[in-house]
Protein backbone atom coordinates (compact mmCIF):
# COMPACT_ATOMS: atom_id res chain seq x y z
CA UNK A 1 0.00 0.00 0.00
CA UNK A 2 1.36 3.69 -1.06
CA UNK A 3 1.74 5.94 1.65
CA UNK A 4 0.40 9.39 1.51
CA UNK A 5 2.73 12.60 1.77
CA UNK A 6 1.78 15.23 4.38
CA UNK A 7 4.14 18.06 3.53
CA UNK A 8 5.43 20.58 5.99
CA UNK A 9 4.47 23.58 3.68
CA UNK A 10 1.12 23.33 6.27
CA UNK A 11 2.06 23.69 10.06
CA UNK A 12 -0.29 25.68 13.09
CA UNK A 13 2.04 26.84 16.17
CA UNK A 14 -1.29 26.10 18.42
CA UNK A 15 -4.64 23.87 18.56
CA UNK A 16 -7.92 25.01 19.31
CA UNK A 17 -11.81 24.28 18.64
CA UNK A 18 -11.74 25.65 15.23
CA UNK A 19 -8.93 24.08 12.94
CA UNK A 20 -8.96 24.10 9.35
CA UNK A 21 -7.89 20.69 7.45
CA UNK A 22 -4.58 21.00 5.32
CA UNK A 23 -5.11 17.43 3.88
CA UNK A 24 -8.03 15.17 4.54
CA UNK A 25 -7.13 11.06 4.45
CA UNK A 26 -9.26 7.93 4.68
CA UNK A 27 -10.17 5.99 7.79
CA UNK A 28 -6.76 4.01 8.06
CA UNK A 29 -4.89 5.78 5.69
CA UNK A 30 -0.61 5.37 5.82
CA UNK A 31 0.81 8.33 5.82
CA UNK A 32 4.69 9.72 5.48
CA UNK A 33 4.56 13.15 7.43
CA UNK A 34 7.23 15.63 7.15
CA UNK A 35 8.21 17.47 10.25
CA UNK A 36 10.60 20.50 10.87
CA UNK A 37 13.15 20.79 13.51
CA UNK A 38 11.07 22.77 16.80
CA UNK A 39 13.71 25.57 15.86
CA UNK A 40 12.94 26.08 12.77
CA UNK A 41 16.73 25.71 11.67
CA UNK A 42 17.56 28.68 13.67
CA UNK A 43 20.04 26.62 15.65
CA UNK A 44 22.79 25.14 12.67
CA UNK A 45 26.39 25.79 15.22
CA UNK A 46 26.99 25.61 18.59
CA UNK A 47 27.66 29.23 18.29
CA UNK A 48 23.57 29.63 17.31
CA UNK A 49 21.76 30.25 20.37
CA UNK A 50 18.53 31.59 22.02
CA UNK A 51 17.85 34.38 23.70
CA UNK A 52 14.22 33.70 24.32
CA UNK A 53 11.51 31.31 23.42
CA UNK A 54 10.08 31.98 20.32
CA UNK A 55 6.93 33.49 19.70
CA UNK A 56 5.95 30.75 17.50
CA UNK A 57 7.90 27.07 18.37
CA UNK A 58 7.40 23.46 17.90
CA UNK A 59 5.64 23.53 14.50
CA UNK A 60 3.33 20.92 13.86
CA UNK A 61 2.43 19.67 10.39
CA UNK A 62 -1.28 19.30 9.66
CA UNK A 63 -3.97 19.45 10.33
CA UNK A 64 -4.80 16.37 9.26
CA UNK A 65 -8.51 15.22 8.87
CA UNK A 66 -9.11 11.87 8.99
CA UNK A 67 -12.72 10.92 7.39
CA UNK A 68 -15.78 9.60 9.29
CA UNK A 69 -14.08 10.33 12.81
CA UNK A 70 -16.13 12.97 15.04
CA UNK A 71 -16.70 13.66 18.16
CA UNK A 72 -17.02 10.93 20.85
CA UNK A 73 -14.83 9.16 18.72
CA UNK A 74 -10.97 7.99 18.95
CA UNK A 75 -7.91 8.23 16.43
CA UNK A 76 -5.84 6.16 17.02
CA UNK A 77 -2.17 6.59 15.76
CA UNK A 78 0.03 3.93 14.80
CA UNK A 79 3.85 5.26 14.89
CA UNK A 80 5.68 3.31 12.40
CA UNK A 81 8.97 4.31 11.99
CA UNK A 82 10.32 8.03 12.80
CA UNK A 83 13.37 9.02 10.18
CA UNK A 84 15.92 12.17 10.66
CA UNK A 85 15.67 14.64 7.71
CA UNK A 86 18.64 16.11 8.53
CA UNK A 87 22.24 15.03 9.47
CA UNK A 88 22.28 16.76 13.07
CA UNK A 89 19.64 17.59 16.03
CA UNK A 90 20.53 20.21 18.41
CA UNK A 91 19.90 20.74 22.38
CA UNK A 92 20.00 24.21 23.84
CA UNK A 93 19.49 25.64 26.95
CA UNK A 94 17.38 29.33 26.94
CA UNK A 95 17.12 31.78 29.47
CA UNK A 96 14.09 31.41 32.07
CA UNK A 97 13.30 28.11 30.92
CA UNK A 98 14.14 24.64 31.53
CA UNK A 99 14.35 22.94 34.69
CA UNK A 100 17.77 24.26 36.12
CA UNK A 101 16.90 28.01 34.66
CA UNK A 102 17.83 29.46 37.48
CA UNK A 103 21.22 27.36 38.36
CA UNK A 104 23.99 30.28 37.88
CA UNK A 105 26.19 27.67 37.25
CA UNK A 106 24.78 26.77 34.29
CA UNK A 107 25.11 29.14 30.60
CA UNK A 108 21.75 30.32 29.46
CA UNK A 109 21.82 30.40 26.62
CA UNK A 110 24.00 27.94 25.13
CA UNK A 111 23.23 25.60 21.57
CA UNK A 112 25.07 21.61 21.58
CA UNK A 113 24.73 20.72 18.31
CA UNK A 114 24.68 16.90 17.90
CA UNK A 115 25.76 15.52 14.48
CA UNK A 116 23.87 11.96 13.51
CA UNK A 117 26.85 9.20 12.86
CA UNK A 118 24.96 6.13 11.32
CA UNK A 119 22.48 4.92 14.50
CA UNK A 120 23.96 7.16 16.81
CA UNK A 121 24.47 10.86 18.11
CA UNK A 122 28.07 12.30 18.19
CA UNK A 123 27.75 14.11 21.47
CA UNK A 124 31.26 15.37 22.51
CA UNK A 125 33.61 12.22 22.94
CA UNK A 126 29.82 10.04 23.75
CA UNK A 127 27.85 8.19 21.29
CA UNK A 128 24.00 8.37 22.10
CA UNK A 129 21.95 5.76 20.89
CA UNK A 130 19.65 7.64 17.90
CA UNK A 131 16.12 6.89 19.73
CA UNK A 132 13.41 9.03 17.76
CA UNK A 133 10.15 10.38 19.56
CA UNK A 134 7.45 12.75 18.69
CA UNK A 135 7.50 15.93 20.80
CA UNK A 136 3.82 17.12 19.93
CA UNK A 137 1.31 15.86 19.09
CA UNK A 138 -2.23 16.20 19.32
CA UNK A 139 -6.04 16.94 17.54
CA UNK A 140 -8.23 19.66 17.91
CA UNK A 141 -9.67 21.03 21.19
CA UNK A 142 -12.87 20.82 22.98
CA UNK A 143 -13.02 24.16 23.42
CA UNK A 144 -9.77 26.61 24.73
CA UNK A 145 -7.07 27.08 22.38
CA UNK A 146 -3.56 26.02 23.34
CA UNK A 147 0.09 26.83 21.55
CA UNK A 148 2.08 24.08 20.18
CA UNK A 149 4.24 24.41 23.48
CA UNK A 150 2.01 23.25 26.08
CA UNK A 151 0.30 19.52 26.85
CA UNK A 152 -3.21 19.30 27.54
CA UNK A 153 -6.23 16.70 27.34
CA UNK A 154 -6.06 17.06 23.27
CA UNK A 155 -2.43 15.83 23.63
CA UNK A 156 0.10 18.89 22.16
CA UNK A 157 3.14 19.36 23.50
CA UNK A 158 3.64 15.64 25.32
CA UNK A 159 7.36 15.20 25.10
CA UNK A 160 6.94 11.68 26.14
CA UNK A 161 9.43 9.47 25.17
CA UNK A 162 6.82 6.43 24.48
CA UNK A 163 5.61 8.32 21.32
CA UNK A 164 8.49 6.32 19.66
CA UNK A 165 7.77 3.75 16.75
CA UNK A 166 6.51 0.65 17.26
CA UNK A 167 3.87 2.11 19.88
CA UNK A 168 0.12 3.82 19.08
CA UNK A 169 -1.54 6.85 20.67
CA UNK A 170 -4.92 7.68 20.63
CA UNK A 171 -6.84 10.79 20.95
CA UNK A 172 -10.04 11.80 22.05
CA UNK A 173 -11.66 13.09 18.86
CA UNK A 174 -13.55 16.54 19.53
CA UNK A 175 -13.99 18.30 16.37
CA UNK A 176 -15.20 16.08 12.81
CA UNK A 177 -12.06 14.75 11.15
CA UNK A 178 -10.33 14.92 14.48
CA UNK A 179 -7.60 17.76 12.69
CA UNK A 180 -4.13 15.80 13.71
CA UNK A 181 -0.96 17.80 13.91
CA UNK A 182 2.40 16.29 14.75
CA UNK A 183 6.03 17.59 15.09
CA UNK A 184 9.04 18.95 17.29
CA UNK A 185 10.56 15.38 17.17
CA UNK A 186 13.62 14.39 18.94
CA UNK A 187 16.62 12.37 17.89
CA UNK A 188 17.13 11.63 21.27
CA UNK A 189 15.65 12.68 24.49
CA UNK A 190 15.63 11.53 28.30
CA UNK A 191 12.44 11.42 30.50
CA UNK A 192 11.94 14.48 31.55
CA UNK A 193 13.71 16.57 28.82
CA UNK A 194 15.63 18.77 32.11
CA UNK A 195 17.15 21.47 30.01
CA UNK A 196 13.88 22.04 28.12
CA UNK A 197 14.98 20.49 24.96
CA UNK A 198 15.65 16.93 23.10
CA UNK A 199 17.70 16.75 20.59
CA UNK A 200 16.18 18.41 18.16
CA UNK A 201 15.56 17.40 14.70
CA UNK A 202 13.70 17.72 11.04
CA UNK A 203 12.16 14.10 10.77
CA UNK A 204 9.96 11.93 8.22
CA UNK A 205 7.17 10.03 10.42
CA UNK A 206 5.57 7.19 8.75
CA UNK A 207 2.20 6.16 10.85
CA UNK A 208 -1.09 4.71 10.32
CA UNK A 209 -4.79 6.68 11.34
CA UNK A 210 -7.33 4.99 12.43
CA UNK A 211 -11.24 5.77 13.97
CA UNK A 212 -11.85 3.62 16.62
CA UNK A 213 -14.87 3.68 19.35
CA UNK A 214 -14.14 3.93 23.07
CA UNK A 215 -14.51 6.75 25.94
CA UNK A 216 -11.18 8.70 26.27
CA UNK A 217 -10.57 11.76 27.64
CA UNK A 218 -6.80 12.26 27.16
CA UNK A 219 -4.24 10.76 25.20
CA UNK A 220 -3.41 7.55 25.52
CA UNK A 221 -0.47 4.97 24.11
CA UNK A 222 -0.20 1.43 23.80
CA UNK A 223 3.02 -0.48 23.46
CA UNK A 224 3.62 -4.43 23.06
CA UNK A 225 2.94 -5.04 26.73
CA UNK A 226 1.65 -2.11 28.35
CA UNK A 227 -1.19 1.00 28.30
CA UNK A 228 -0.03 4.18 29.25
CA UNK A 229 -2.07 7.17 31.00
CA UNK A 230 -1.39 10.45 29.51
CA UNK A 231 -2.16 13.64 31.91
CA UNK A 232 -0.51 17.17 32.15
CA UNK A 233 -1.23 19.85 34.96
CA UNK A 234 0.45 22.75 36.37
CA UNK A 235 1.70 20.87 39.36
CA UNK A 236 3.38 17.02 39.46
CA UNK A 237 1.02 15.82 42.05
CA UNK A 238 -2.01 17.03 40.03
CA UNK A 239 -0.64 15.53 36.85
CA UNK A 240 -0.18 12.42 38.49
CA UNK A 241 -3.87 11.97 39.98
CA UNK A 242 -5.37 12.27 36.76
CA UNK A 243 -3.44 10.47 35.18
CA UNK A 244 -4.33 7.31 37.99
CA UNK A 245 -7.95 8.09 38.12
CA UNK A 246 -7.88 7.24 34.56
CA UNK A 247 -5.92 3.59 34.67
CA UNK A 248 -7.95 2.53 37.71
CA UNK A 249 -11.22 3.78 36.08
CA UNK A 250 -10.23 1.73 33.28
CA UNK A 251 -8.91 -1.39 35.53
CA UNK A 252 -12.01 -0.99 37.56
CA UNK A 253 -14.25 -1.42 34.29
CA UNK A 254 -12.09 -3.89 32.03
CA UNK A 255 -11.54 -6.14 35.55
CA UNK A 256 -14.83 -5.35 37.06
CA UNK A 257 -13.50 -4.13 40.57
CA UNK A 258 -14.47 -1.67 42.43
CA UNK A 259 -12.59 2.18 42.53
CA UNK A 260 -11.15 0.91 45.58
CA UNK A 261 -9.83 -2.85 44.92
CA UNK A 262 -8.86 -0.96 41.46
CA UNK A 263 -6.84 1.65 43.64
CA UNK A 264 -4.84 -0.85 45.17
CA UNK A 265 -4.02 -3.03 42.56
CA UNK A 266 -2.55 0.07 40.78
CA UNK A 267 -0.55 0.89 43.65
CA UNK A 268 0.81 -2.52 43.25
CA UNK A 269 1.30 -2.80 39.34
CA UNK A 270 1.23 0.34 37.40
CA UNK A 271 3.69 2.86 37.65
CA UNK A 272 4.27 6.32 37.41
CA UNK A 273 6.29 8.08 35.14
CA UNK A 274 7.63 11.51 34.55
CA UNK A 275 7.52 12.69 30.46
CA UNK A 276 8.26 16.63 31.14
CA UNK A 277 8.50 18.93 33.88
CA UNK A 278 9.65 21.95 31.77
CA UNK A 279 6.74 22.93 29.63
CA UNK A 280 3.68 25.69 30.62
CA UNK A 281 2.11 22.30 32.39
CA UNK A 282 3.83 18.84 33.58
CA UNK A 283 3.31 16.10 31.78
CA UNK A 284 3.34 12.18 33.51
CA UNK A 285 1.63 8.66 32.40
CA UNK A 286 0.66 5.45 34.87
CA UNK A 287 1.75 2.95 33.31
CA UNK A 288 -0.44 -0.42 33.36
CA UNK A 289 0.99 -3.75 32.20
CA UNK A 290 -1.56 -5.26 29.59
CA UNK A 291 -2.13 -8.67 31.49
CA UNK A 292 -3.90 -6.60 34.23
CA UNK A 293 -5.65 -4.63 31.96
CA UNK A 294 -6.97 -5.70 28.26
CA UNK A 295 -7.85 -3.37 26.67
CA UNK A 296 -9.32 0.66 27.84
CA UNK A 297 -11.09 1.38 25.01
CA UNK A 298 -13.92 -1.74 24.95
Amino acid sequence: MSRERVTDDAVVYEFGPEMDAAVTVTDGATLTVETRDSLEGAVRTDDDVMSEVPEEVNAATGPIAVEGAGPGDVLGVAIEAIRPAEDRGRAVTIPEFGLLQDDERIDHPASLVTPVEGDTLSVGEFDVPLDPCIGTIGVATAGDTHSTLVPHDHGGNLDTTLLRAGNTVYFPVNRPGGMLAMGDCKAAMADGEACGTGAEIATEIDCTVTVESGDLSRPLVETDDSWAFLASAETMEEACRIAYRDAIDALAEDADLSLTDAYMLASLVADLEISQVVDPLVTVRAVVPKRYLTNPLD
